[in-house]
């Protein structure tokens, strides 16, 4: 641990939390330099140029670069140009309900459809075979091809629902019925 470390706690709460995103990130299906990359960018009090990114995380160019492009691709951060200077600068997105949007549309995209496509696929598939074992499959498929539909209606109505404050203002109203 740096000398800057153990005098700063907020530098020390910082790291962690950016480890720990992380860590989680794997779990969200991204990578965990690319989690770390968000936390980073979202903590920070002023957008950061890549070699910022690169000293504070510790990782190549081309691993800062290619996770940057990632994140903005994604829309979880945005480049910024300040005039006069040539360096490309990154922020994220601060908002979190955005941040929730943005993901839940990201694995939508990444997953869900390509899972439905595939049971749909099935399902047509095996529409028409005849026999107890056929059509308990089919049972099966379409049984998991309404649900996966569902839910990806479901994400689709969530990320499109940015400006929305009442799933938020739902979610809060269960949190507070837990306590």
């Amino acid at each position: 641990m740096s000398d800057k470390e153990n005098l700063d706690p907020l530098a020390k709460a910082r790291d962690e939390f950016v480890a720990q995103w992380g860590a989680m990130g794997s779990a969200w299906g991204i990578n965990r330099t690319m989690a770390q990359i968000h936390a980073l960018l979202m903590t920070s009090d002023t957008a950061m140029t890549t070699d910022e990114v690169m000293d504070d995380l510790k990782i190549s160019r081309g691993n800062a670069h290619q996770n940057l492009r990632e994140l903005v691709g994604w829309g979880l951060v945005r480049s910024v140009i300040r005039k006069g200077e040539r360096k490309e600068y990154f922020e994220s997105e601060k908002d979190v309900w955005r941040m929730f949007c943005i993901v839940a549309r990201e694995r939508k995209r990444r997953e869900i459809e390509p899972a439905l496509k595939a049971l749909r696929a099935c399902e047509e598939q095996t529409r028409g075979l005849k026999g107890e074992k056929a059509a308990a499959f089919n049972k099966q498929i379409r049984a998991l091809s309404e649900f996966v539909g569902q839910a990806d209606t479901a994400l689709d109505r969530i990320s499109r629902s940015e400006q929305s404050s009442i799933l938020p203002l739902m979610l809060k109203m269960l949190s507070k019925s837990k306590n």
